[in-house]
């Protein structure tokens, strides 16, 4: 934290001398932060039933720098009680950090860097409320919401009706690359109209092979497809609806027999929505549906999430959200029905 506090002063000083020489604004700080008051009331886990406390969830704190009209960039620092952690103090680690060359050629920018995944980005601009929890894919770890890449994207057509993400990038996440795999993303977006958001998307996560266990000289497949589809709409201050569907398909993960091995497939859904009561005040509600492995021999692994909450609004910037999760999982033959998660929070989520 000693050398964030140093970096963040130094990055500071050397803006306020910039900007002594050039008074035209280039570059400013934001972030925002979002934390509660938890009570497990149920786990399934032992000893986390009861478990309250105060937490700070995410902090960001970011940095825009105009360097010109072609080239903007941004460093983003994250923090919460669980990332690179030290003696269970708060954690901080470099969240974005990229370069993007706008415009490089018509309609279309590059961007180098730790920049978003195509696979999160468009589908928490729907959901919206990340505050409360993460996308579908992102929570379950299908797709991370970062990586270390360089990515193309921008409008296949003059009214940016319709817009594309290419990413080929180290399939890390914010971790340093160890091997020579990589992961490629792709994303269609078609938007109708400014209410209406569809989206289709596909990764490749290419992995290393594996023994194969029919011929002990040889080797197998062991890559990652996902898939997603991802439908929004809005009316603006009055109501929101998105629904998310994915798969993943494994190669190669489940062991069939001493000799045979198959494709794990996952599958998932997410559909949500959210519903203006007044200026102030607003619901919210959400259901996911995930199966890691759709086998009919894999048991215990499926998971049912509920969301629901109310949002107050004393200030635009400022949120103030009761709320309730709900998780069950899917019993293991062969022993009792796991309790399910139950956690009731109050969540604050402010933009500075």
């Amino acid at each position: 934290m000693k050398k964030t506090v140093f970096f963040l002063f130094m990055l500071a000083t050397i803006t306020n001398s910039a900007f002594s020489q050039d008074s035209s604004p280039k570059g400013k700080f934001s972030g925002y932060a979002f934390g509660d008051y938890f009570y497990n009331i149920s786990s399934p886990t032992s000893g986390l039933s009861d478990l309250n406390g105060i937490q700070f969830r995410r902090i960001y704190l970011t940095y825009d720098y105009a360097i010109s009209e072609t080239f903007s960039s941004r460093f983003r620092l994250e923090a919460d009680q669980t990332a690179n952690s030290s003696d269970g103090k708060v954690g901080t680690f470099v969240k974005d950090a990229y370069l993007q060359w706008k415009n490089i050629f018509d309609g279309s920018d590059l961007v180098f860097g730790i920049q978003p995944t195509p696979g999160s980005e468009v589908a928490e601009s729907v959901w919206g409320n990340r505050f409360l929890e993460k996308t579908i894919m992102d929570l379950r770890g299908i797709v991370s919401s970062r990586d270390m890449g360089i990515a193309l994207k921008g409008k296949l057509t003059d009214d940016g009706m319709f817009k594309y993400w290419l990413l080929f990038g180290n399939g890390s996440g914010n971790k340093p690359e160890t091997d020579k795999y990589k992961r490629y993303y792709a994303q269609i977006q078609f938007s109708p109209t400014e209410n209406i958001t569809l989206s289709g998307y596909g990764d490749f996560k290419a992995k290393k092979s594996i023994l194969d266990l029919s011929d002990s000289s040889g080797t197998v497949s062991n890559n990652d497809l996902t898939g997603a589809l991802l439908a929004g709409y809005a009316e603006k201050g009055v109501f929101s609806l998105g629904a998310e569907g994915v798969f993943v398909i494994s190669q190669n993960s489940i062991k069939k027999s001493a000799k045979e091995l198959a494709d794990k497939n996952g599958l998932g859904f997410s559909v949500y929505g959210t519903f203006t009561l007044t200026e102030a005040y607003g619901l919210i509600g959400r259901y996911d549906y995930f199966d890691p492995n759709t086998d009919s021999n894999a048991k215990g692994d499926l998971k049912n999430l509920f969301i629901g909450g109310l949002t107050y609004k004393p200030d635009p910037k400022v949120t103030i959200s009761p709320n309730l999760i709900y998780e069950t999982t899917e019993k293991t033959p062969g022993k009792s029905e796991p309790d399910p998660a139950i956690t009731a929070r109050l969540t604050v989520f402010y933009n500075f």
